[in-house]
């Protein structure tokens, strides 16, 4: 490789991992074409960049990215190296593991999720189990939404509530409304019939 065309790879690379939050370094090798193109499909699928690097031109770049030290992963840059850009922090692991259930390979070598180094193929299940943003999110969103929700549906019932309380004191306000009555017509003294005009008094 030309020095112009090692200077074109490391600016490749560059910009692969400008501002990259997720990045992984796994190893390929062993993978036949077929697996190798199969790998890089569902890869694809999932958001997932991978690119077959060197090693010496993939240091060179991360010694330039500014304002990250990938000086802890550069130990585990041997052999062939595949460098993995995602957006969800789990992606590369799970694909990692979904194509370990027949193969040998992939291994992670090492990665930098969240601001955190993980170095050696050990750290491949607690990757894997990394809740991405979205799905930490989700989470917050629900634990939020539960008390608005039961306040809503306590609302909602409240009505139904106080109408079916005011039906059932209605009856009871009649039946008791009714004996009042009773009381009252009962306590009233019976009038005299008023006499005719012109009556004259009996006679002793």
């Amino acid at each position: 490789m030309t020095k112009e065309n090692k200077v074109v790879a490391i600016q490749e690379i560059k910009d692969l991992l400008q501002d990259a939050k997720v990045v992984y370094v796994a190893d390929l090798e062993g993978l036949n074409a077929a697996r190798s193109s199969d790998f890089r499909r569902q890869a694809f699928k999932n958001n997932i960049t991978v690119k077959v690097v060197k090693n010496t031109l993939l240091q060179k770049a991360m010694e330039q990215i500014e304002g990250v030290d990938f000086s802890e992963m550069y130990g585990t840059f041997k052999g062939n190296s595949a460098l993995m850009i995602a957006e969800t922090a789990n992606a590369p692991a799970k694909l990692i593991k979904d194509f370990r259930k027949k193969e040998e390979k992939p291994s992670l070598k090492s990665a930098f999720v969240q601001e955190t180094f993980y170095l050696g193929d050990n750290n491949l299940e607690t990757l894997a189990n990394i809740k991405s943003k979205e799905e930490m999110l989700g989470e917050i969103i629900g634990l939020l939404q539960s008390p608005i929700q039961r306040l809503v549906s306590a609302l909602q019932n409240k009505p139904e509530t106080v109408e079916a309380k005011a039906e059932e004191a209605t009856p009871a306000a009649e039946e008791a409304a009714a004996p009042a009555e009773e009381a009252k017509t009962e306590e009233a003294p019976a009038s005299e019939e008023p006499k005719a005009e012109g009556e004259a008094p009996a006679a002793e």
